[in-house]
């Protein structure tokens, strides 16, 4: 689950120009992860089972989980980090090595839900990633996703129609904004979410295998208008511009 700053103006970036400045800003999980949450949430309630929400994130991102939770989510995962970006290597690594460390004190995982790339970087590469070191089959960029017995029905959406794959069980699925509608928790909810729990532990980073150097705000392009007359007075240069750019 990614947690993305909501910049409702300007991008500041830090003073080493490693990141974006995020104190005066609220974070939220991005429209991928929201949908699966969602997804996951309507699939236990309606096949039965326990669902369990994940992010590898700063101490904050506990918010998150709660608010997952709150949705309908029986329990938490938190990988805490100090606040250092790590690379998809690295982000899969940890989350397979959760999941390896649940599986062996808990039931498997059927399926593990995973948003279709992050709102960042959008890299594309942590849900097939965890399924390739897993071992388990993996579709992506879902808009349909159901359980059927053993096996999960994908659909993905394809020019005139949608493509079905169908996938034995234990999968891996990556979805996209749109697959559903998803819910906001209630104050109720959110009061129950608080006593859920919520495992935590520190992964150790491993060295990057990529280095950033700085990001770059780039310059705005800015928009301008040219007026090309007012009334009747103005259609032959109307006339002229759709000739130039071959519509007349």
């Amino acid at each position: 689950m990614k947690r993305v700053p909501m910049t409702g103006g300007k991008i500041v970036l830090s003073g080493d120009e490693q990141a974006i400045e995020t104190k005066h800003l609220g974070f939220t999980i991005s429209p991928h992860e929201e949908c699966a949450v969602e997804e996951a949430v309507r699939l236990i309630e309606a096949n039965g089972g326990e669902s369990v929400v994940l992010t590898l994130g700063l101490p904050e991102a506990e918010e998150q989980l709660r608010d997952a939770m709150a949705l309908g989510a029986d329990r938490a995962i938190h990988l805490v980090t100090d606040g250092n970006e790590w690379d998809p290597q690295a982000t899969a690594a940890a989350i397979v090595e959760a999941i390896r460390a649940d599986e062996a004190s808990n039931s498997p995982f059927d399926l593990v839900c995973f948003g279709n790339e992050s709102a960042d970087s959008g890299g594309y590469q942590i849900g097939i990633r965890v399924a390739y070191a897993l071992g388990r089959p993996v579709a992506t960029g879902l808009k349909g996703v159901s359980l059927d017995g053993t096996s999960v029905r994908c659909e993905q959406e394809v020019p005139g129609g949608r493509d079905v794959y169908v996938l034995p069980l234990p999968a891996v699925v990556t979805v996209l904004e749109g697959l559903n509608l998803p819910r906001y928790p209630s104050v109720p909810a959110k009061l129950r979410a608080q006593r859920k729990p919520v495992d935590s532990s520190s992964p150790a980073q491993p060295d990057p295998r990529l280095e950033k150097l700085r990001l770059v705000v780039p310059e705005s392009q800015g928009k301008e208008a040219e007026i090309l007359g007012h009334g009747p007075d103005a259609a032959p240069a109307v006339v002229e511009v759709l000739q130039r750019i071959g519509v007349a």
